[in-house]
């Protein structure tokens, strides 16, 4: 790969035919959506059997960015997507010093389903970034990342809390918390089952429906977010000292509270309901809601029964994640 500097060393130019190439996966909120942009505490889980793949090619042709995305995803997410990525190639270039008058080409090949709230858009996102940054030799920070990831992912839904951005790259479960985020203490094994109810999610819509019953009943918010805090540290107490059935609990009393404030849907509770009459610990929706992803944490002797119970109840597909701490997943 040919590099071109400026004086001050900063990348300036790309042959045609050269070729950057980044990786990310997906994510699942453990416990904690919709709060977290409140103020209280998420938990997350990354997702690294499902995962995405970009590159960015330099070639001949008029200036601008081109994009491909494998996969069906509808025409409107396709847009949304390509607008975000656009927004964040531009500041890459801004902020990096890199030319950008060379066409590029992007391509998005990614395993992650669209609108199930498993973090496809920021998986694609960092993706693209790191991408960009191999195609420029250009060494990016994780914060850098995160910036410009979340330039796409705030173009996609609003105000972002970060957290998917933070955990398309981590290697373990996060604790995130106004802002920051950190790695959890694991002391409770077992089995997350990811079911895919094959209903797009709706966070935007979740997200509003949310805040109007907020403004409609006085103390609402509070209540739901003191609620939803509690929920969250005590699953981080279980999680850290190997209390699974408590950890299970938990997060079906935080789908209770999910589902209370109109953010289910029948589709899910019966998946919810058919993971725990299986022999689950606990089952909740994961995501922004009205749709997407139930997950269910589950002994390993009874995940088979688990995900069968989830197909006949509906599920199009299922994915099974080891709960388990950083040092783990890299293996």
């Amino acid at each position: 790969m040919t590099l071109s500097t400026s004086a001050e060393g900063a990348p300036t130019d790309r042959r045609a035919g050269s070729v950057g190439t980044g990786r990310a996966h997906a994510k699942a909120v453990l416990i904690g959506e919709h709060a977290v942009v409140y103020g209280a505490p998420a938990l997350a889980v990354p997702v690294p059997q499902l995962t995405v793949t970009a590159t960015a090619r330099v070639t001949d042709g008029p200036d601008g960015v081109s994009f491909t995305m494998t996969g069906s995803p509808s025409r409107p997410m396709v847009t949304q997507a390509t607008d975000g990525l656009r927004r964040l190639i531009a500041e890459f270039m801004a902020t990096t010093g890199a030319d950008d008058s060379p066409h590029l080409e992007v391509t998005v090949d990614g395993a992650v389903p669209h609108g199930r709230g498993l973090g496809s858009s920021a998986a694609c996102a960092r993706a693209v970034v790191h991408a960009l940054a191999d195609l420029y030799d250009h060494e990016v920070t994780e914060n850098e990342t995160f910036d410009l990831v979340q330039t796409a992912e705030n173009m996609a839904h609003g105000r972002s809390s970060g957290v998917d951005a933070r955990t398309v790259g981590a290697s373990g479960p996060l604790l995130f918390h106004k802002g920051e985020a950190r790695e959890l203490t694991i002391g409770c094994y077992g089995l997350l089952v990811i079911a895919d109810s094959g209903v797009v999610g709706r966070t935007k819509d979740a997200v509003e429906l949310l805040r109007e019953g907020f403004a409609r009943h006085a103390g609402a918010q509070e209540r739901f977010v003191n609620r939803a805090a509690r929920l969250t540290e005590e699953a981080r107490h279980a999680l850290a000292h190997g209390r699974p059935e408590e950890l299970g609990a938990r997060l079906t009393d935080y789908h209770d509270l999910l589902r209370a404030a109109g953010l289910s849907t029948n589709g899910i509770d019966a998946l919810v309901e058919a993971a725990l009459t299986a022999g689950g610990l606990g089952a909740k929706i994961t995501g922004g809601g009205l749709g997407g992803c139930v997950l269910a944490l589950t002994r390993t002797e009874r995940a088979g029964d688990v995900i069968q119970e989830l197909y006949a109840a509906g599920a199009v597909q299922t994915w099974v994640v080891p709960l388990r701490g950083p040092d783990e997943y890299a293996r």
